[in-house]
């Protein structure tokens, strides 16, 4: 049976992200068939047991992850073109009242948080921010399953047949989208349930049926809804809320 690298099977089985692996087999806190491991590039077997020590397992329950309601106007990771990262709105001030998390907040929680998928500057709603690398993985990994929501406003005269060809049958640089789930709401709004998100992919697929989007709001990933969150203003992911 072929070996497979520790810190890939680590991110597979939902223990860490890659990164976070090699940070743990470094500092000793991996440990394989109960004996440690702290040789970065260790390969070992799939049906080997892989385990966390309490070190390693107390870091990650001090880790947060944050839902946004981003507003347009910001970007969603780095600060780019002189626009503001969507992390500069996670301050105490702009904490949802209604957050029933008892986590107190501090800036130390800022420290090594990143977009778990983007939301685009002209585009508003909900956007994950997370310390943790299991999160991420299940929000942006290659084998992530979950579906994302959207109302998506529109100008314009749809073609023939175009409805059907948002739902399936488009191609964005030269690949075949992936089913998706588009309906009208009302005569200028649809909503749109996707299981994959290429770069601007709504927006360029209203364009390729005569239709230009004027108004774009995340409302959903997997179970996750952004609610009365208002915009603008965050609340901490629950102990029992999942994805």
């Amino acid at each position: 049976m072929e070996k497979i690298r520790l810190s890939k099977l680590m991110s597979e089985q939902g223990l860490c992200s890659r990164r976070e692996a090699d940070g743990y087999i470094e500092r000793g806190w991996v440990l394989v068939d109960g004996k440690l491991v702290t040789e970065l590039g260790t390969k070992i077997d799939v049906n080997q047991r892989i385990t966390l020590n309490r070190a390693a397992q107390a870091q990650q329950n001090t880790r947060v992850t944050i839902l946004l309601n981003k507003p347009v106007g910001f970007v969603s990771g780095q600060a780019e073109d002189n626009h503001k990262p969507a992390v500069t709105l996670i301050k105490a001030s702009s904490r949802f009242a209604g957050d029933q998390s008892a986590i107190p907040f501090s800036a130390m929680q800022l420290r090594g948080i990143a977009p778990a998928g983007r939301l685009d500057i002209d585009s508003q709603g909900l956007l994950v921010l997370t310390q943790d690398g299991r999160i991420a993985k299940q929000l942006v990994g290659e084998d992530s399953a979950l579906d994302k929501e959207y109302l998506v406003r529109v100008q314009g005269r749809i073609s023939t047949g175009g409805l059907t060809m948002l739902n399936h049958g488009l191609k964005l640089d030269g690949s075949p989208l992936k089913p998706a789930k588009v309906s009208w709401l009302n005569d200028d709004q649809l909503r749109f349930i996707l299981r994959e998100g290429k770069k601007r992919q709504i927006r360029r697929m209203c364009e390729l049926v005569g239709l230009k989007v004027t108004g774009l709001k995340r409302v959903r990933i997997g179970k996750i809804k952004l609610g009365e969150l208002p915009s603008g203003q965050w609340r901490y992911l629950r102990e029992n809320e999942i994805f």
